[in-house]
């Protein structure tokens, strides 16, 4: 063979060479997602976990709590620590406190928001920016530092230990909300629905009643459930502010439980507890087809 005789090199097909790179790419977001869903697996385990552990500890046996060695199942469940939690003193008392307070706080601030917001999301008025402004900057507002100035206006009108100055104290905080976020939904709803319907006969009330009612429904639900949590979890305005035990809330009638390391009754303290998150998940359930809706639709525009 001669030296100038040249081998062709080896024909391949361009299937052949594009077959591992798209595999490549189909493995690609594979892993990725894969990645993903675990990190979502390991979040969700970290935010149950309390969450089990309190309902697992509030139906342990006392020396399975007291034990140095965790017991994660028990083998042995009891519900005397719930019946003493139920028994323990003022703890009614509490709960209706606490019913009143949230029920009150909830409902003024969906029909004064939904007002306030119709507002600021309909009509063009002097100030509308500034009073956004404002509404946004409370919201930044650390709660402790409202405590001492709403303290001095509740004293002077005599509201310090009475369930009205709780009520007020909590639409300080619940209510710019709920405006903020109502506004986000109405925004999203176009005029032109209302001002068909007042075309066809329908007065302004009437299209405000069958037009944009039950369209905004959705993000009042949703609204109102951040709202329910926010006002039934607060410690801090009550405790200030409440200081007779028959008026205390859910959230005051918890630290009671709470003494020093030895005197602490950790049975009845997490029964407690899980008394105490049963009403958020009972509102939770019975609002719950509306919610993934309501938060997805205030989402459009803001």
């Amino acid at each position: 063979m001669s030296a100038s005789t040249q081998i062709a090199p080896p024909v391949v097909a361009p299937d052949a060479v594009a077959a591992p790179s798209s595999r490549a790419r189909r493995r690609g977001p594979r892993t990725a997602r894969a990645a993903w869903n675990l990190v979502g697996v390991v979040v969700l385990l970290v935010m149950v976990f309390p969450v089990y552990w309190m309902v697992a500890t509030a139906l342990k046996p006392d020396d399975e709590i007291n034990s140095l060695t965790p017991t994660w199942f028990s083998l042995h469940p009891t519900l005397q620590h719930f019946r003493d939690a139920m028994n323990r003193a003022f703890f009614w008392d509490s709960v209706k406190n606490s019913l009143i307070i949230v029920s009150v706080s909830v409902a003024l601030s969906l029909v004064l928001g939904f007002l306030a917001a119709v507002a600021l999301a309909k009509y063009r008025f002097t100030g509308r920016k500034l009073f956004i402004v404002l509404m946004i900057g409370i919201q930044m507002l650390p709660a402790a530092g409202l405590i001492i100035p709403l303290y001095v206006v509740l004293a002077r009108y005599h509201q310090t230990n009475t369930l009205t100055g709780v009520i007020v104290t909590y639409m300080t905080f619940v209510l710019p909300f709920t405006v903020w976020t109502l506004r986000g939904f109405l925004i999203g709803i176009p005029r032109d629905l209302e001002e068909a319907a007042m075309v066809d006969g329908s007065s302004r009330l009437g299209a405000f009643v069958r037009i944009l009612l039950p369209l905004v429904m959705p993000g009042l639900v949703a609204t109102s459930v951040f709202a329910f949590i926010t006002s039934w979890n607060e410690y801090i305005f009550a405790n200030t502010l409440l200081t007779d035990q028959s008026n205390h809330t859910v959230t005051v009638w918890l630290s009671y439980f709470y003494g020093t390391s030895r005197n602490t009754d950790w049975g009845g303290l997490m029964a407690g507890s899980t008394l105490t998150a049963v009403p958020v998940v009972i509102f939770f359930l019975l609002v719950q087809r509306k919610i993934a809706f309501g938060l997805t639709a205030g989402a459009v525009k803001g």
